[in-house]
């Protein structure tokens, strides 16, 4: 019976970190859209890791291209988070949004952490599996 606890306490133990960090990613990326909602590209920006600031320089230059480039991102209809997947000193996020028009689209975003907590190092899209017929 001890043995149980132990072992039941050891996995708790184990998967606490994990969710915490997938808890953690997850909430920088809904803050990122949320700001993206109201327009509030300023906001937006400082979840860009020093990386992406850098390409883009201004908030103002990093909202027009996600309102080009991502538009599903900027005003998504509904969010919803897949699996997470380590690599190398990155996290991979992968991320179900459908757009406004009902479409969906599945991304990956890459994560860093950095001494600010985990920022959006990029994101891509991801070729959806072709539906049955």
């Amino acid at each position: 019976m001890i043995r149980l606890f132990l072992a039941a306490g050891l996995a708790l133990g184990l998967t606490g970190p994990a969710a915490a960090q997938e808890s953690a990613i997850e909430g920088v990326i809904a803050s990122q859209i949320e700001a993206f909602q109201r327009d509030d590209f300023t906001t937006a920006f400082t979840f860009a890791s020093p990386l992406i600031r850098g390409i883009f320089g201004t908030p103002e230059r990093f909202g027009m291209m996600v309102r080009q480039g991502y538009p599903m991102v900027w005003r998504p209809a509904d969010v919803q988070y897949l699996d997470q997947r380590q690599a190398g000193p990155f996290t991979y996020q992968k991320v179900l949004i459908r757009d406004q028009a009902g479409g969906l689209h599945t991304l990956e975003y890459e994560m860093i952490e950095t001494e600010a907590g985990w920022q959006i190092n990029g994101v891509q899209f991801l070729e959806d599996p072709p539906v049955a017929a």
